[in-house]
């Protein structure tokens, strides 16, 4: 769950801001929980994360989605899951990607509030993309494919719970003549 909402705005998200945010994870690494891989966050990951194409169709919740993700980079690359290799098939990548790609599944939920309240959680699923490079380390490339589930989790429950759990006990609690 990302609870800190970085990056507001119902129209525009200020990709520059983001980039800028994603500037201060590289040099950095984390490790997938799942199977220890240390995936490193080179300096392309700032420039391909704002400015890539798949970020640029990226529209309304999923574009804020893409923007608020950047905080949580060591999380999901924590719980990424699901690795599936591709070979490089792009020249241009001859360096960067000379090992191949990696893409793994992550999911994350962002709050959503109505008059300051917060009243359910959105889910998001992504892939991170990743590539085996030259010099045998992998870097976190982009998040690619956010799709917003119908999944919510609710945040809290306004329903008055005292009759709700008479009804319950009356039918599930056995009746105990010792008491």
């Amino acid at each position: 769950m990302i609870n800190d909402i970085r990056f507001k705005g119902k129209r525009q998200i200020d990709w520059n801001d983001v980039k800028q945010y994603l500037e201060g994870y590289v040099g950095d690494y984390y490790e997938i929980e799942e199977n220890a891989e240390r995936i490193y966050i080179g300096n392309e990951l700032p420039e391909e994360y704002a400015e890539s194409e798949s970020r640029k169709s990226l529209m309304g919740a999923n574009a804020k989605a893409k923007a608020n993700a950047a905080t949580a980079i060591p999380e999901l690359i924590q719980i990424a899951s699901n690795p599936a290799f591709e070979e490089n098939r792009k020249e241009k990548h001859n360096k960067n990607a000379k090992y191949g790609w990696y893409r793994y599944d992550v999911r994350f939920a962002l709050p959503v509030y109505e008059e300051n309240t917060l009243v359910r959680y959105n889910i998001f699923h992504a892939r991170l993309l990743i590539n085996h490079a030259e010099n045998g380390r992998k870097y976190l490339y982009d998040i690619l494919a956010i799709k917003k589930r119908n999944e919510q989790a609710v945040a809290r429950c306004t329903v008055k719970t005292h009759f709700l759990l008479s009804i319950i006990s009356y039918f599930l609690i056995p009746v105990n003549p010792q008491f």
